[in-house]
């Protein structure tokens, strides 16, 4: 070979190499790596398979913190963060009426429902009535078959870390349990006729049904209408009548409906609860652990004046 083919051969690696580094730095790509790449829908469902992951496994949320689940659009940038995918985790129930679409456009990942399991609570009203209830991460009961959904899902596509996932899922439920511990204490030292929990969604229904509280809210679902006078009037009927003393709103949507409630009635407004969506690092609620304390305590102190 001459000089000539010499330097065609040069060049054509430097091209290749080229290439490579920038498929490796360009946000927005990925390249496989040895590592388990597993995707999630939402910032909750991500939280909960980090920690059955820890070091074994990468993961990654397909929507940010503070995101509005129901009604996401997912835009090619999205896409592109987990095509190379090998375990798409999502909630179900109904939840991501968007995924299915999406999914369909990942290639070779396997997609694992982790509310597989769970006993759903039905919507009781509006246009999705008698369909799941979504939210069942709201409990610590139900969250507990995620998290082993999940680790069962990673120890099938990578079995030789599958005690790793076994022992971290072990782990996490001892600290989900030990953080609900103060919270069940303190709701059992409340009346009975003083549980009640009126939000702006109907996204706590498991967490009702868990401590026995009423539930009452201004709408069924985010996926609905927000706010109307019609559901405005309704809930301000629901309070006086049933001398409920505090109204929370929550944190992806507007927190003005619930304060009207709140005028209106004479109740107390109680502060934002969270379920959809994790914070930013640097925010209230930056982990599941983190949302489930905080909205939890939220709730005892608007119940108990505290």
């Amino acid at each position: 070979m001459g000089n000539y083919g010499l330097m065609r051969v040069t060049v054509k690696k430097v091209i290749v190499a080229a290439l490579l580094s920038l498929l490796l730095v360009s946000p927005g790509y990925a390249i496989k790596g040895d590592k388990l790449l597993v995707a999630t829908t939402f910032t909750v469902i991500a939280d909960l398979a980090r920690n059955v992951a820890g070091d074994a496994a990468d993961v990654v949320s397909i929507t940010k913190p503070g995101a509005e689940i129901h009604n996401y659009r997912p835009t090619p940038r999205d896409l592109l963060r987990v095509r190379d995918a090998d375990l798409v985790l999502w909630n179900g129930l109904g939840l991501e009426r968007w995924f299915e679409k999406f999914i369909s456009r990942v290639k070779d990942a396997t997609d694992i429902v982790v509310s597989e399991g769970v006993v759903p609570l039905p919507i009781r009203d509006g246009p999705y009535a008698n369909q799941p209830n979504p939210h069942a991460w709201m409990s610590s009961d139900d969250v507990a078959i995620y998290v082993r959904n999940i680790e069962a899902a990673m120890a099938k596509l990578d079995p030789a870390n599958a005690a790793v996932y076994r022992e971290n899922a072990r782990q996490y439920l001892q600290q989900i349990a030990e953080a609900v511990t103060s919270i069940d204490q303190r709701l059992q030292a409340v009346p009975q006729e003083q549980l009640w929990l009126a939000t702006t969604e109907g996204a706590f229904s498991y967490l009702a049904r868990q401590y026995g509280m009423q539930e009452i809210y201004l709408w069924p679902i985010n996926a609905d209408g927000q706010g109307t006078p019609q559901q405005v009037k309704s809930m301000v009927d629901a309070v006086k009548e049933n001398n409920i003393p505090v109204v929370f709103s929550e944190s992806t949507v507007s927190d003005k409906p619930a304060k009207q409630v709140a005028r209106d009635t004479g109740a107390a407004y109680g502060g934002v609860l969270y379920v959809d969506s994790l914070s930013e690092v640097d925010g209230p609620v930056p982990t599941y652990l983190d949302l489930l304390r905080v909205t939890t305590e939220t709730i005892v102190r608007g119940l108990t004046g505290e």
